[in-house]
């Protein structure tokens, strides 16, 4: 697989000092990792809403940091979770007198390394919390619920939280939130070719060209069934029986609808699939309230799209809606 790169142990270095240098005006580096910042500090008093985990996920987490949203990330190498001392030293550059909430995916990795921070927090009198996100519903009964992964419905819950900490909530009251976000949230995806680490320059597993790997995650990890490649409307009505059947969604929930590409497919694809997605959800008698479509969080170059749904509630909605400016992500 070809790559644009230097040196393959430096790919998450340069990847972060390039994105920094891209939009100097709203990050900064901070500390002696991968740690990002928002290039203004926080209003005193509000809580920093920090995000972190492996790369190769990009956007995620980075591409989230600015107004309406993180107050800083913190990348680790590919795949692989941030150390607790680079935690850390995103911590003392955001936080604002309020504490400090780690928004991260159901990794174990992600799990023990913020945990540890969070205590290292708490230790040094800064209030600290986690709120692991686990949408990810495509492994159906192989594993219990608490074992879900973090996948893409990390972007719904980081913007949300965001949004609440921007307009001064506390750091409980944006633990509430973010347990709300979660228990409304399901995801599932699909791979259609595996992606490739620098690293290791060979897929993570091989498809045939007539299969697709149901219930991928973003690590590169085989899903749950390999089947025949589906037409883009096959693959959306795959996707939204599963997701739908596990939120106990009814067509009088507000939904927002987030179709998310893995890395490898092209933007025309996705605004494809959000189509086969919306009719088969109009054809089932829902109304999408709000909709987003593209890649923000990936799997390195993998070819496959995931599905996010979200029930909002009316104080959900608000904050989904709520003004956001980052590199990435800007509304209205």
């Amino acid at each position: 697989m070809k790559k644009l790169m230097n040196d393959p142990r430096a790919v998450t270095e340069q990847a972060v000092a390039g994105f920094v240098r891209a939009h100097g005006a709203r990050l900064r580096r901070v500390g002696t990792g991968y740690g990002v910042a928002r290039a203004e500090p926080l209003l005193p008093g509000t809580v920093a809403v920090i995000g972190g985990g492996g790369s190769g996920h990009e956007p995620l987490h980075v591409g989230f940091v600015g107004s309406g949203a993180l107050a800083g990330a913190v990348p680790g190498e590919i795949f692989s979770a941030p150390t607790p001392e680079s935690i850390l030293e995103v911590v003392q550059a955001t936080h604002a007198g309020a504490g400090v909430l780690f928004v991260v995916g159901n990794y174990s990795g992600d799990r023990f390394n913020f945990e540890l921070a969070a205590e290292r927090c708490i230790a040094l009198g800064i209030p600290a919390r986690l709120v692991v996100v686990s949408d990810d519903v495509g492994l159906g009964s192989l594993i219990p619920a608490d074992r879900r992964r973090g996948i893409a419905g990390m972007l719904v819950a980081l913007k949300i939280l965001g949004a609440a900490a921007e307009r001064g909530d506390d750091l409980e009251t944006l633990v509430d939130i973010g347990e709300r976000i979660n228990t409304n949230l399901a995801s599932m995806g699909v791979g259609l070719r595996a992606g490739t680490s620098p690293l290791a320059d060979v897929a993570s597993f091989d498809l045939g060209e007539d299969e697709m790997e149901v219930g991928i995650g973003i690590h590169g990890e085989l899903g749950r069934d390999r089947v025949p490649r589906g037409r883009a409307d096959e693959i959306a009505e795959l996707l939204l029986t599963e997701i739908l059947a596990e939120l106990g969604a009814t067509p009088a929930d507000t939904l927002l609808v987030f179709v998310n590409g893995m890395g490898g497919t092209p933007p025309g694809e996705l605004a494809l699939f959000f189509d086969s997605v919306a009719r088969d959800l109009e054809g089932r008698g829902y109304v999408i309230g709000r909709s987003l479509v593209g890649a923000y969080v990936t799997a390195l170059d993998m070819q496959g799209v995931s599905v996010s749904i979200a029930r909002l509630d009316p104080e959900l909605l608000s904050l989904w809606d709520a003004p956001v400016d980052t590199p990435v992500l800007r509304a209205p």
